[in-house]
């Protein structure tokens, strides 16, 4: 008596309809996924902005005006040439950057109607764009 052996495994058909439902799955998952990454990343944006912000305020308090253009948000960590009598530092540790891993920019006098600006160029590092490559600064944030 020979004994057959089945063999077993997977078929062509199995294999295609299993690669069909994954695909379908990340077909409907996926802008989901990217939409929070994004989210994210404007939520970090927002929140970085504001502690600048408020770094910034506190040297107004101490040095009566914010920082000049060309000593720039270098002015919260390390003391300006001219300011080493009034500066109460450091206002901040270090200077976050972005979540592209950029610096953030600032920019006095402000241009959007505010005093100062402080802001992201987006992923793109170019001014203007949409979605992740829109500038988010502490006049558009909320």
């Amino acid at each position: 008596m020979i004994k057959q052996h089945k063999q077993s495994g997977f078929t062509l058909i199995e294999m295609m309809v299993v690669v069909v439902v994954i695909a379908l799955l990340g077909a409907m998952i996926g802008p989901t996924l990217f939409k929070k990454v994004q989210q994210a990343e404007e939520t970090r944006v927002s929140q970085d902005i504001r502690t600048v912000v408020g770094a910034l305020k506190f040297y107004r308090l101490d040095n009566y005006r914010y920082p000049t253009q060309s000593q720039g948000l270098e002015a919260l960590v390390t003391v300006p040439a001219g300011a080493e009598s009034k500066w109460n530092g450091p206002y901040l540790e270090t200077l976050p950057k972005d979540p592209w891993g950029a610096p953030y920019q600032y920019q006095n006098p402000g241009t959007h109607g505010k005093e100062i600006e402080v802001y992201s160029l987006g992923a793109d590092g170019q001014t203007g764009g949409e979605g992740s490559n829109q500038d988010l600064g502490n006049w558009n944030i909320q």
